[in-house]
């Protein structure tokens, strides 16, 4: 079958640039879905070591991908306000 593949790219050379964005689209779906497996810390792979990775983080640690406008060095306050 990839004997095919390559006599049809061959024939048409534009069908090599269709290939070229498909292998493209194909690996970036893959890293795009490894990224959050291996990286955030709502997932956990070893539940007797390390049973809550989430708590390791602290409030100027980045988890995200990709965050807009967003600076972890001065993080707000959260919680209750004081009411008079």
């Amino acid at each position: 079958m990839l004997y095919q593949i390559l006599n049809q790219a061959k024939k048409h050379l534009s069908m090599i640039l269709l290939f070229e964005f498909i292998g493209d689209g194909g690996t970036g779906a893959a890293l795009y879905v490894l990224y959050p497996a291996l990286f955030n810390p709502d997932v956990t792979w070893d539940r007797k070591n390390d049973p809550e990775p989430w708590n390791k983080l602290g409030p100027n640690d980045q988890y995200k991908l990709y965050s807009v406008n967003v600076d972890y060095s001065k993080p707000k306050k959260e919680g209750l306000v004081k009411l008079l």
